[in-house]
């Protein structure tokens, strides 16, 4: 039997073009994976049956503190559906996909269908090679602004899934959504049950874990990193990080709030596949991006947000954008890992 897959080091030319369905599905995984989730949780499972393949919640990687309803969760399979969608049309394949198929599953949030041999087209090429060098990226970005054809780009992916991108403009506005940024941080890291959550998913340095934050990443100097889950745990670390994240949020080259006019699961699949296909065609463009979702996460911050940029909807995601440096990958699971075995799933 083969090693677990790395979906990192997945190899296109591998692709089992001449195989049943059901292979196919199973290689398209190693791309679904690559998609972005709140704390590297991977969130999803699947299941892959004759002809398609069903993306399924996982309860079990839920983060209940800063996600009751299972909002960022589902975003989170949306962004994994997305890159389902891209890799099947790059092997040059239609799709059908069906969101939320079953009203009495609640787990149960799409089913990607298979299709017949159709074209590839320069979009898909390009929206494909960016799935495996999209990483977030928290380093600093240069100041460079994005072209303002990029920005319309952008926007026109967000609105063609169904959702809506909104860009931070003005010292007034960029100010108030830093001050939201750090109000955020001070709240969620005054909550003993957030730093408790935070610290289960907090990788110590050389941990081998294939999900979860790197301890760097969660803001823990090299020579604490030993320690790090237990200091997160214990302190209340939300001043400096309060003042880091305002500072960032501050100086991003571009702030753009990603969001839907209903507040619903079929928004929230919605907006995972608009932040996805935003992530991904920035990335076709060498912009790196990273999240500063923290005053979505806090209820009482959420409508100011987007009164900042002139909405009355529903933000769901806040992005920072720009130029940045490479950095490595966060690490993923196997989709071997992740799948539900057609014939034990309801024993």
């Amino acid at each position: 039997m083969k090693p677990p897959l790395d979906p990192w080091q997945v190899v296109a030319d591998e692709f089992p073009a001449d195989s049943y369905a059901s292979d196919q599905l199973e290689f398209l995984l190693a791309y679904a994976v690559l998609a972005p989730s709140n704390h590297n949780t991977q969130p999803w499972l699947f299941r892959i049956n004759a002809t398609d393949v069903e993306v399924h919640a996982d309860r079990r990687r839920a983060i209940r503190v800063i996600d009751p309803y299972d909002r960022e969760l589902t975003l989170s399979a949306g962004a994994a559906l997305f890159n389902l969608r891209v890799a099947a049309e790059y092997f040059g394949h239609h799709y059908e996909v069906e969101l939320l198929p079953d009203p009495d599953d609640k787990s149960l949030l799409a089913r990607f269908r298979l299709g017949l041999r159709a074209d590839t087209g320069a979009e898909d090429v390009l929206l494909f090679h960016a799935i495996a060098q999209r990483h977030t990226n928290r380093e600093p970005f240069a100041p460079d602004p994005l072209p303002e054809e990029l920005g319309a780009a952008l926007q026109e992916a967000a609105a063609s899934e169904g959702a809506w991108l909104e860009f931070v403009d003005g010292e007034e506005a960029r100010n108030g959504v830093a001050d939201l940024v750090a109000e955020a941080d001070r709240r969620q890291w005054a909550d003993r049950h957030f730093r408790q959550e935070l610290a289960h998913w907090v990788r110590p340095k050389h941990d081998a874990a294939r999900d979860g934050i790197p301890v760097q990443e969660a803001g823990v100097q090299d020579w604490l990193s030993f320690a790090g889950p237990l200091l997160i745990r214990t302190f209340d670390r939300g001043g400096g990080m309060a003042a880091k994240d305002r500072d960032i949020a501050l100086h991003a080259p571009v702030l753009a709030l990603l969001g839907t006019e209903q507040e619903n699961r079929a928004s929230w699949l919605a907006a995972g596949q608009a932040l996805q296909h935003v992530l991904l065609k920035a990335r076709t463009e060498n912009v790196s991006a990273s999240f500063l979702c923290q005053p979505v996460e806090v209820p009482e911050l959420r409508s100011q947000l987007a009164a900042l940029v002139g909405r009355e909807e529903y933000p769901q995601v806040l992005l920072r954008l720009g130029y940045g440096p490479e950095v490595p990958p966060a690490p993923r699971r196997s989709p071997r890992e992740m799948l539900i075995q057609h014939a034990t799933a309801h024993t």
